[in-house]
């Protein structure tokens, strides 16, 4: 179950979240949009970290077609989510909100590298903390960094902030007859085969008790609405 205040977020934004309607790249519209929507739990007093994806600048898991490593392209993959973290970190100091952005990756003339003591301390000073470069290893998916990182902060929830409002029994694309399910246990999720993130993400979530929340980032308040009101009909809250 969740606590009765939630004090501290993990969120985990996607790369694609980003695009807008565009097929590649970065919206301004859409980071305002998005911004606008994290300010209204931050004028809550609520720590906020965020793992941010690449996948609207690349996508290195596709390119073992092309014949390259899955290694240099998860490398790749990790310098596109720092391009990522600069975009927000802009757009939230234009809105008067202090951020940090932090790389597993050394690239120390751009932004300052991982450590979670320092994290702690930006969070406990209200500082928005972005976590970039993935992990800073191949192999891993960003949403098993934003799990570790999670964990590592002792965040509250972890929300993975997605383009649908929640899990459903079946793609609900493709099934009109899906079903959003507002609360699932970790256990349902399994038994039932419904994917929401990757399975070493999943794992580590449940074995960390770490609840997780789905929603939909541009459905206008469910940040706020799951976070502060706990309403789960404008997204799904996985728990143990």
């Amino acid at each position: 179950m969740l606590k009765k205040s939630i004090n501290r977020v993990l969120l985990k934004l996607s790369g694609e979240a980003l695009m807008g309607e565009n097929s590649f790249g970065i919206s301004p519209e859409i980071i305002d949009q998005i911004v606008l929507e994290i300010k209204k739990i931050l004028e809550k007093n609520i720590q906020l970290a965020i793992v941010i994806g690449g996948g609207n600048i690349f996508r290195g898991i596709s390119l073992g077609d092309q014949g390259m490593t899955r290694a240099t392209g998860d490398y790749m993959g990790m310098l596109a989510t720092i391009m990522n973290s600069l975009a927000l970190e802009d757009a939230f100091n234009k809105n008067n909100i202090v951020t940090r952005v932090q790389s597993a990756i050394n690239i120390n003339q751009i932004v300052e590298p991982y450590v979670r003591a320092k994290s702690l301390q930006y969070l406990m000073e209200n500082k928005v903390v972005i976590f970039s470069g993935g992990t800073g290893n191949p192999f891993f998916t960003t949403d098993t960094a934003a799990a570790l990182r999670a964990s590592e902060i002792d965040a509250d929830i972890m929300i993975k902030a997605t383009k649908v409002d929640g899990i459903y029994t079946d793609d609900p694309n493709k099934n009109n007859k899906a079903k959003k399910l507002d609360k699932v246990s970790f256990d349902e999720v399994i038994s039932k085969q419904l994917r929401i993130m990757d399975a070493t993400a999943f794992t580590l979530c449940r074995e960390q008790r770490m609840p997780v929340g789905v929603i939909n980032i541009f459905k206008p308040n469910s940040l706020y609405n799951f976070i502060i009101d706990q309403n789960f009909t404008d997204g799904t809250l996985v728990t143990n």
